[in-house]
């Protein structure tokens, strides 16, 4: 496969519900995930995606690599999966730390703007095709029997 890869973590609970960010200005939920810098490794670009666009602070070492996947014609999807308590995520407390410009306002603007948990079993209804194709066809039953991790801080330090 050529092209980029975009790094994420997939964080699923006992609900069979996945945490999720909305991506601003759109009706379209998404994993936290983003490209990795010059020299940074998948798994640590998946930790530091999480922390910019919610404030979760990830266990790097709890992470299961779930290998790439085929995204978008020029892009593949590196994931590393987490099980994490249902109560283990308050996505209120979650905060955008990552801004781009806005292309009318040139404001800055940030990547997300809510979190919530959705069910995988309607991932057709809150995400985007290709997304939902890769999530579609993941061993649910061996992500579901990872240990789980009761609970991920949440920096809720000011968001620049």
């Amino acid at each position: 496969m050529t092209g980029v890869v975009s790094c994420g973590s997939l964080l699923l609970n006992r609900r069979r519900q996945l945490f999720v960010c909305r991506a601003t200005g759109t009706a379209r939920w998404d994993l936290p995930k983003g490209l990795a810098d010059d020299g940074e490794s998948p798994r640590a670009a998946a930790v530091r995606e999480a922390w910019e666009e919610s404030g979760l602070r990830l266990p790097p070492a709890r992470l299961t690599d779930l290998g790439e996947f085929a995204y978008l014609p020029r892009k593949r999807l590196h994931l590393f999966a987490l099980r994490v308590a249902d109560d283990g995520i308050d996505p209120r407390l979650c905060r955008c730390r990552s801004f781009y410009a806005h292309h009318r306002t040139g404001r800055p603007t940030p990547e997300a703007d809510a979190y919530a948990w959705k069910p995988i079993a309607d991932v057709t209804a809150w995400c985007g095709k290709n997304m939902a194709r890769v999530l579609s066809g993941l061993a649910w039953e061996s992500i579901e029997g990872l240990e789980e991790v009761a609970e991920i801080e949440v920096d809720v330090s000011e968001a620049p």
